[in-house]
């Protein structure tokens, strides 16, 4: 937290304000933002929720708060959510604003740069940035038509002020674990106007520790980006077995072992091509099946684990099943 706000308070964008919320933590956090409220009283404002509304996520409720209070305080043009483990360079926020600007973007989502402090981490991190590019394809987020190609990321989610009043804000999803995602996909399927863009270094995020850190995270996330589907995750575990784990299996005979390489050389490009804006390295295309027998591995445990429990347990607090799976709320913000 400590060194996200020190990197967004040396943004060299001279009009900027900074929301920073302490969500019901328990250690130093709040004692972290009072200070730095203190020494920076012009750009930084901290704000302290003790309580959890029934009916919403607490990221989701924090972000909205923080939402409502900037709007109704500094009336700015833009808001920009993003997590308390990004880091940012100095000119981040100047040049994403002015490519926002210069799009007419109502929405503009700048990747983050993945750190990776071990062999374990760069192996699964490149092997999902490799498969986002399947998922979504990113030179289809412009596109208005294409409304099944929708990006959101925690790391950089910048939102014009108007589209996000006019779409409810985060009231219209709180119950989405998911929301950075969620947020993205709503604004494109309402016509407004998407823009995605790379910029390595510019944003830098360490995501998890090592192997089990990452899948221990996905295990919140998995289920619910399926909507809490067990088919659509049934599916999704059985397409990645087919097409990132048997096609190594078909090497070793020779009826398939030509369309076995082609789809191998043709995943170790993806895996070029994402390093450039990733720097991860793309020799962690060798560890391809490996990566995908993990991530399968991951989106069963997530199902399984949601489903035996009846719900999710994230940072301290249960959200039961039957709340995850209703619909978001489609209140406007003037009801």
């Amino acid at each position: 937290m400590g060194a996200c706000l020190n990197s967004l308070l040396q943004q060299d964008h001279p009009n900027l304000h900074l929301i920073a919320i302490d969500d019901r933590s328990t250690d130093s956090t709040g004692a972290i933002l009072n200070t730095l409220a203190t020494q920076h009283p012009d750009k930084l404002t901290a704000l302290h929720l003790t309580e959890l509304p029934t009916g919403w996520l607490g990221k989701t409720h924090a972000m909205a708060y923080a939402a409502r209070h900037t709007i109704s305080l500094h009336h700015p043009n833009y808001l920009l959510f993003t997590d308390a483990d990004i880091l940012f360079r100095p000119e981040t926020l100047r040049l994403a604003l002015a490519q926002a600007v210069a799009t007419q973007a109502d929405h503009f989502v700048l990747l983050p740069t993945t750190l990776s402090k071990s062999a374990g981490e760069g192996m699964l991190l490149s092997y999902l940035q490799v498969m986002s590019l399947w998922a979504v394809r990113p030179w289809r987020i412009s596109d208005p038509k294409a409304l099944r190609d929708a990006v959101g990321v925690g790391a950089f989610n910048l939102v014009c002020t108007t589209v996000y009043q006019q779409l409810g804000g985060f009231e219209a999803l709180r119950m989405e674990i998911v929301e950075d995602l969620a947020l993205g996909t709503r604004i494109k399927r309402q016509g407004f106007r998407q823009q995605v863009a790379t910029g390595p270094g510019l944003v830098r995020v360490h995501w998890a520790s090592g192997v089990s850190g990452i899948l221990n995270g996905m295990t919140k996330n998995f289920f619910a980006i399926f909507r809490y589907n067990p088919v659509l995750a049934l599916l999704a575990s059985l397409w990645t077995t087919i097409f990132c784990i048997v096609p190594v299996v078909f090497l070793a005979l020779p009826q398939t072992r030509t369309p076995a390489i082609l789809t191998l050389l043709s995943v170790a490009l993806l895996y070029v091509l994402s390093s450039r804006q990733s720097k991860v390295s793309p020799w962690y295309a060798v560890f391809f099946p490996i990566s995908a027998t993990l991530i399968v591995y991951s989106i069963i445990r997530s199902m399984i684990t949601t489903l035996k429990n009846g719900g999710v347990t994230w940072r301290g607090t249960f959200y039961p099943l039957s709340e995850l799976r209703k619909k978001p709320h489609l209140t406007s913000p003037q009801s």
